[in-house]
């Protein structure tokens, strides 16, 4: 671990976290608690449609279960396919697969053509160091694309929170990850060099019978509070009926269910290439602005 990177998440919990969510879906594997998960999937796969390359040795990093990989083959678009994972829970043997926690992940400089990553990047410490290693580990021209939750996701969630433990505590501390905006997450493209960098984002609404329920589904996927600095003591049944109570009160819809925001930023970047288009030097244009500018004159 780099000390000099801030703490913002005990890597910790997140792993217990994510180890609970792979056991109870090995469990009842029919519980369809990563209906987020398969959304994105299948935007990989569509995206990759419209990728007129084909790539011969991709990577899945950390995407928590085959869907990625699957929506890799289903693309028709890469040719071997292996996985890293951070826990032996998340592996199945679909796919190769190396355990490496992804703050240890040492990859071969430029081996890969194509690196995907879904719904996991927001929880990591950090991101900048991390997109570093994934950029060098591509070869020359070679394809990353991955989708993190950005800002605005589950943001009714944090508000009734927030609310309910200022009320009750006369204090907040944080519930909810400080997911980045579209604009931060171009820029961490752009720190670790990517070429031809591209973000945009999807807004997903869902909608649940209650706050236990959006819960519950944020368990089943590893989504708890794994923030170094949550409050560590147990909250009271009293805490979660009160944020229950201001949850519906302030994002219910006209049939008395809440609402309950995702947003997913959509990053791709390519490693860089000389064939790729390249921005003009400066002082290389045949024609000035100022002549431009007076031809009306």
């Amino acid at each position: 671990m780099n000390n000099s990177v801030p703490q913002i998440f005990d890597t910790k919990s997140v792993e217990i976290f994510r180890r609970r969510a792979a056991l109870k879906a090995a469990a009842n594997p029919a519980g369809g608690h990563d209906f987020l998960l398969a959304r994105a999937a299948d935007d990989l796969q569509e995206r990759l449609a419209f990728v007129n390359r084909h790539f011969d040795y991709a990577l899945d990093l950390y995407s928590h279960t085959d869907l990625s990989a699957d929506a890799l083959r289903a693309s028709g678009k890469a040719g071997k396919i292996a996985r890293i994972e951070s826990l032996p829970e998340l592996v199945s043997p679909a796919y190769p697969t190396r355990i490496c926690p992804a703050e240890e992940l040492a990859l071969p400089s430029g081996k890969a053509d194509l690196i995907v990553s879904l719904l996991s990047l927001h929880n990591f410490n950090d991101i900048p160091g991390f997109l570093y290693r994934l950029r060098h580990a591509l070869k020359p021209d070679g394809l990353f694309l991955a989708a993190l939750c950005g800002a605005g996701t589950l943001a009714e969630l944090r508000a009734s929170l927030l609310q309910a433990e200022s009320e009750l505590y006369g204090g907040a501390t944080p519930h909810i990850a400080p997911f980045p905006n579209m604009r931060e997450a171009g820029a961490l493209l752009q720190r670790a060099g990517f070429a031809l960098p591209v973000t945009d984002v999807e807004n997903v609404t869902v909608h649940y019978d209650s706050l236990s329920a959006l819960m519950r589904d944020l368990r089943a996927f590893g989504g708890q509070n794994a923030l170094a600095g949550r409050r560590r003591r147990p909250f009271s049944r009293r805490f979660f009926q009160r944020a229950a109570a201001i949850y519906a009160e302030r994002f219910s819809d006209n049939r008395g269910r809440i609402k309950a925001s995702f947003s997913f930023i959509w990053l791709s970047g390519w490693a860089p290439h000389k064939s790729q288009q390249q921005p003009l030097r400066p002082g290389s244009a045949q024609i000035s602005l100022t002549k431009i500018l007076n031809q009306g004159d």
